[in-house]
């Protein structure tokens, strides 16, 4: 018996939408990086980009539970001494609200180049509405 190896040429990428309103932040985003990654494939090889492009509507309404509303902060620094910023979910969510969902799945992927090639397949939009009409993405419930 020999080992199935499957090539470039024979991926098959597919569109999925979903719909991240009332979800958890977590559980949603570790099964949107399953997507990416292609987990759910059965042809899954881990060092190639086998997963689906995914688009996100509605990601400022997503839920965080516990009392992470109000006690999650992002860190961030610029490389200077002392040049630390801290910023709260609340002020991310008026401002930039589809970083929450970014980041969280960012963090699930591979920190290599085949990660950051996977983050390229994802689309999130803060509202309801998006371009990807076109591609006729499959509606997926997570």
């Amino acid at each position: 018996m020999k080992t199935f190896s499957i090539k470039q040429s024979e991926i098959e990428k597919n569109w999925i939408l979903t719909d991240a309103e009332g979800k958890i932040l977590g559980r949603f985003a570790s099964k949107i990086a399953q997507l990416l990654k292609g987990k759910h494939k059965p042809t899954y090889t881990p060092h190639m980009d086998m997963g689906d492009c995914i688009v996100i509507i509605n990601a400022e309404k997503i839920k965080l539970t516990g009392s992470k509303e109000k006690d999650k902060t992002y860190f961030s620094h610029s490389g200077y001494p002392g040049a630390t910023s801290f910023v709260d979910v609340q002020q991310v969510r008026r401002t930039h609200p589809k970083r929450i969902l970014e980041s969280a799945i960012k963090g699930m992927l591979p920190k290599n180049r085949l990660g950051r090639k996977m983050m390229t397949h994802l689309r999130i939009y803060a509202g309801s509405d998006h371009p990807h009409a076109a591609q006729n993405p499959t509606i997926l419930d997570i």
